[in-house]
């Protein structure tokens, strides 16, 4: 049996990207984003959202791209993997963290509209980088219950 490993998000993001370089020279670009839940409040009976918040890793063209057209509240769509590390923090705890590792970034909405998207509500898709493909995620208008 094969193992799978893939995480597709759609949600906003909570903070400006942040660019850096390894020594080699390779961009890397990490992201916060916030995906709402939707949820029922056990003792109002209300429907509510929740958020949940992911780190997010995107690599070589695609994180400048990133860091270049990006902002604060922008709504994007993610395609990566899950990936965990372990490590000794300076005070000799363990420290462990899961982030997703982007294959691919589609801007949602505007430059201009930050986080409201264009055209009555329907995302418009924006590739990361030149050569990325655009992922199909079906009509906004079918997902009603989606909570963003």
């Amino acid at each position: 049996m094969a193992n799978i490993n893939r995480v597709v998000l759609v949600g906003n993001l909570t903070k400006d990207p942040e660019l850096r370089h390894t020594p080699s020279g390779t961009a890397l670009c990490k992201l916060r984003l916030a995906v709402n839940t939707r949820q029922k409040d056990n003792t109002t009976g209300e429907w509510g959202d929740k958020p949940n918040y992911f780190d997010i890793t995107v690599w070589g063209n695609q994180a400048e791209s990133c860091a270049q057209f990006l902002a604060k509240g922008r709504p994007v769509a993610v395609d990566g993997r899950l990936d965990w590390r372990e490590w000794d923090a300076q005070d000799g705890t363990k420290r462990q963290a899961v982030e997703i590792i982007a294959d691919t970034v589609q801007f949602l909405g505007s430059r201009d509209g930050g986080g409201q998207m264009s055209g009555g509500g329907e995302p418009q898709f924006v590739p990361a980088a030149a050569a990325a493909e655009t992922a199909d995620f079906g009509s906004a208008g079918a997902d009603d219950d989606i909570p963003f």
